[in-house]
């Protein structure tokens, strides 16, 4: 066990402890001359320079793995950039013509949004697993490896000669994340999974848009979904591995990410009375939750989540404390049974009223609202973080930061974008000492 009973994580087994520890310790026990530099041990409160320097060098907790991945299209890459933006390094592995997303589209000052957003800083190799050099270069990477990432076609990478259960029996403490559509699914192996397959096959396009209409999600949710739920379990594996010494395999599919989140209509369709229809911009089972449209046209979003936020409504809102306790509308099991009476009595006040007017009173009565965005919108949002980073012809842009903030730590930028098989030959001499030329 280490110092101070915390297990050590990655290969060279380098704790985050450890590391701060002697940091301090050697920066600030090393003599006057360094004492001298550093006055506030004794107390003297550091200059905003000092304080901006600090927040600006927060040690990333993946410092020191290293993360092979083979990966294309968004589910992978969305994972390992979380993992990059957590300090580990990431080698990704294109096969000849590169990851397909490269092509999704120009916006991105003429490269692929899908590929600059998650696609930085990562090292790029370009590899035909067909060619026996190159074939290995990829085991002494995955030698080396902390962490093996996949999400190939079904079989591809094992047909190529390297199966993961294979290669967990070889490496020991390595852990691998297989990332697919179905699964093992005997049945759905023949299906190809993009993202908008399994929306289609889980449900999910069922119980979207509107009443009269089927509607996609309007971003590749499935692929998201799984490519956060790959970094979470990646996490827990390596947790794991601190305490025992071995690694993990991890296995996560598309339609497994899509399915759980159904969990709430399918109980209703399987113990219930049958999966909620689709509602639009309306909740299926809380009302009111939807949009209400005032007189200027425009819609608001307004959602009452109990009983007390209902009477609020009905008397800030609505200017009328009595309907609150009609029969129709007394509970929320009420209020969906008589939705569109509901939707009636509220859009007959609503419908007098500017959405000034209607926010200023939603916000008297302390109701939760929001305004229905466009793309434009969001690009102004004041919520808006961002952060600048650059495509692999150095063209700079602007693009949303990533969620997790750590609290003390200035705001990163962001890194550049690989051009595809750049770090090729640079990385075969560091893990092989070899050059494919020779």
């Amino acid at each position: 066990m280490p110092a101070f009973g915390i297990p050590l994580i990655g290969n060279a087994d380098i704790c985050h402890v450890i590391r701060i520890s002697e940091h301090w310790c050697s920066k600030f026990l090393g003599g006057w001359e360094k004492l001298n530099k550093n006055p506030h041990i004794l107390g003297v409160t550091e200059s905003m320079t000092e304080k901006n320097s600090r927040l600006e060098k927060r040690e990333k907790p993946l410092e020191g793995l290293l993360v092979v991945s083979v990966e294309q299209a968004v589910a992978a890459p969305l994972c390992t950039a979380r993992l990059v933006d957590a300090g580990a390094r990431v080698i990704k592995i294109e096969r000849p013509g590169g990851d397909f997303a490269r092509g999704y589209d120009t916006a991105a000052k003429g490269e692929s949004s899908y590929f600059v957003w998650i696609n930085q800083g990562k090292e790029s190799v370009a590899l035909d697993f067909k060619q026996t050099d190159d074939k290995l270069l990829l085991e002494s990477l995955i030698a080396k490896a902390d962490i093996l990432i996949q999400n190939l076609a079904p079989g591809a990478l094992a047909r190529a000669g390297f199966g993961l259960d294979k290669l967990r029996k070889r490496h020991p403490k390595l852990i691998t994340c297989d990332i697919s559509g179905y699964g093992n699914s005997e049945e759905m192996a023949h299906m190809k999974a993009y993202d908008f397959l399994v929306q289609a096959e889980s449900g999910l396009v069922d119980v979207s848009g509107g009443v009269n209409e089927l509607g996609r999600i309007g971003v590749s949710v499935c692929d998201i979904g799984a490519g956060m739920a790959a970094h979470a379990a990646i996490l827990e594996a390596l947790l794991l591995r601190a305490r025992t010494g071995r690694g993990s395999g991890l296995e996560i599919s598309l339609f497994d990410v899509a399915a759980e989140w159904m969990c709430v209509p399918l109980i209703h369709n399987d113990y219930g009375l049958g999966p909620p229809p689709r509602q639009g911009l309306r909740h299926p089972s809380i009302a009111p939750y939807g949009a209400f449209k005032t007189n200027d046209n425009i819609n608001t979003i307004v959602s009452i989540q109990n009983e007390r936020e209902w009477h609020q409504f009905c008397e800030h809102v609505l200017g009328d404390k009595t309907i609150a306790d009609d029969e129709m509308f007394s509970s929320n099991t009420a209020r969906v049974t008589n939705r569109d009476e509901l939707d009636i009595c509220i859009n007959n006040i609503v419908g007098r009223l500017t959405a000034d007017q209607f926010r200023s009173r939603l916000i008297a009565g302390s109701i939760a609202q929001g305004r229905i965005n466009t793309v434009d919108d969001l690009s102004r949002h004041p919520a808006l973080r961002r952060i600048e980073v650059q495509t692999s012809e150095n063209v700079k842009l602007t693009i949303p930061a990533q969620p997790a903030r750590w609290t003390g730590c200035s705001s990163e930028e962001g890194k550049g974008v690989p051009v595809m098989g750049e770090h090729t030959q640079r990385i075969r001499d560091e893990f092989t000492g070899t050059s494919k030329d020779n």
